[in-house]
């Protein structure tokens, strides 16, 4: 897979691309990771990638000209752009499955006060983390560039990414290891009889357990599938 970057912080990727699955990833050959400075198609020396909004306002608006220079300079054939920004669909783990299933991501990352609209036309979709405000999109494009990664065939033992929260439309079971007795508090004794099927039972039912406790959303979109 191949991972592009567009941003006007370069900066704040250094120590991402040392965390250990992308740095093991790109190491192996499954990921090829380049971050592309957005201020590098400003013309004049000043590089000015911003302005003022029309109408008037706080901050500052990335202009078209500079973001939608450097997406055709990164773009190929089978490329799929996104765009960070508030406004776009919220990021869930099916969309990360979607995605690990591409060639070549293209990460467009806002700052300032946000993107000339005329930009979003030209991405192939616009992704949001949540519903709160940061100061860049350089965060949320590692979130997901991370999700996506893990599940890239060769990037992690396979049963590490199939028996976890919101991959079944449940939250993960608890989990628990030694000591067997921390200040009176145990292990439940299911978890040591050996009983491989007694243990998948169990743990379906507290995975809905806890799903129910603390994201009963989850359940209500499995009941409406």
């Amino acid at each position: 897979m191949k991972i592009t970057i567009l941003t006007v912080c370069p900066e704040q990727f250094h120590d991402f691309l040392n965390t250990p699955l992308i740095a093991r990833s790109v190491r192996s050959g499954l990921l090829n990771m380049e971050i592309k400075d957005i201020r590098d198609y400003a013309p004049g020396s000043f590089r000015k990638v911003d302005d003022s909004p029309y109408g008037g306002g706080a901050g500052m608006i990335l202009r078209c000209q500079p973001v939608l220079d450097a997406l055709e300079d990164v773009s190929e054939e089978g490329s799929h752009s996104i765009l960070m920004a508030p406004i776009g669909k919220t990021y869930k783990q099916e969309d990360a499955h979607r995605l690990s299933e591409e060639e070549h991501l293209i990460f467009i990352c806002g700052h300032y006060e946000g993107f000339d609209a005329r930009i979003y036309p030209y991405v192939d979709e616009i992704l949001s983390i949540g519903d709160y405000i940061l100061t860049g999109g350089e965060l949320p494009a590692m979130v997901i560039c991370e999700s996506v990664m893990r599940l890239v065939d060769g990037s992690m033992k396979k049963e590490s990414v199939t028996e976890e929260s919101f991959e079944r439309g449940l939250l993960e079971y608890p989990q628990y290891t030694r000591p067997y007795d921390y200040k009176g508090e145990k292990v439940p004794e299911i978890l040591l009889s050996g009983n491989h099927e007694a243990i998948r039972k169990w743990r379906e039912e507290e995975a809905r357990k806890i799903t129910k406790e603390r994201r009963p959303d989850l359940l209500k979109d499995e009941d409406e599938e």
